[in-house]
């Protein structure tokens, strides 16, 4: 673990302004961010040990960036919710450079991801694009979370709301959490909104989101992801002491849900694949 923070200590230290739409210029200072009085007294409330992990979910319709962070049960809890002062483009994910799409899926933010040096105050590099995203062959470089409130292709915050979000991220980093996940959504994924969206082309991916939306909804603990030729595939969390599940294992055990997604049609419910949420309740 001490190795783990030295090494982020030193990507916060040291690591070079990247281009994007969060940086070109470096400021004197390298800024570290800072978690409020307020939010360390929830920390204490809602049993969650500080050095705990975290994870970032977003969506963009309501435009709100919340916060959860893992209680000593195991299971994560809704730390904070943060307005999102501005995401470039519109519902739907980043397909190529250029596009100024904000995008949608499933991210990590790595030490390096972090950039103190940004003109928009503080930033962190989503990671786009993922396996997935590669696999579609979709484009694009520095996407990020940022203060500023101005966006081409990112999810701009206020530089308040950044300050909290970056030091949070950078804590769990140095804690020991090797990243952070970070799930964008076009909206919440209730069965209305999918309902009221239904007509949309991007519905067979949005569809796809929901499912590693929902197991996270149902086991309070962040999905297993891979890019699966062109699909992205969920399964549970694992259980104490049981290893995470290879790429090759994740695609195969949701195989029979990307068979049965490309044969529903709008009237379908939405309700997630019963293959996908094996034995979840035991993973609670």
């Amino acid at each position: 673990m001490r190795g783990a923070s030295l090494n982020v200590a030193a990507v916060v230290l040291l690591a070079a302004a990247v281009a994007g739409c969060s940086t070109g210029g470096k400021v004197r200072k390298v800024k570290t961010g800072s978690v409020s009085y307020a939010t360390v007294s929830l920390m204490r409330d809602m049993d969650m040990p500080r050095q705990a992990p975290i994870l970032i979910r977003v969506f963009k319709e309501e435009g709100e960036l919340e916060v959860w962070k893992q209680e000593r049960n195991g299971r994560y809890g809704l730390l904070r919710s943060y307005p999102i002062c501005r995401f470039s483009g519109k519902l739907g994910p980043k397909i190529r450079e250029g596009d100024r799409q904000a995008p949608e899926g499933f991210y990590a933010i790595d030490g390096g991801s972090l950039n103190p040096w940004s003109r928009n105050h503080l930033a962190f590099n989503i990671g786009f694009p993922n396996a997935f995203d590669r696999q579609m062959g979709r484009t694009g470089t520095h996407l990020m979370v940022h203060g500023g409130c101005k966006s081409v292709g990112c999810y701009a915050m206020t530089h308040k709301g950044m300050e909290e979000i970056y030091a949070l991220v950078r804590e769990a980093l140095q804690s020991g959490q090797g990243s952070v996940p970070f799930q964008a959504f076009p909206f919440r994924m209730t069965e209305a909104n999918m309902a009221r969206h239904a007509d949309n082309p991007h519905m067979p991916f949005w569809r796809m989101l929901k499912d590693g939306h929902d197991i996270f909804a149902a086991t309070a603990r962040p999905p297993q992801v891979a890019a699966c030729g062109g699909r992205y595939g969920f399964v549970r969390p694992p259980r104490p002491g049981e290893p995470p599940a290879g790429a090759e294992a994740i695609c195969a055990a949701t195989a029979t849900a990307a068979a049965g997604w490309e044969q529903e049609t709008a009237a379908v419910s939405y309700a997630p694949s019963s293959a996908l949420y094996e034995d979840m309740a035991a993973a609670r």
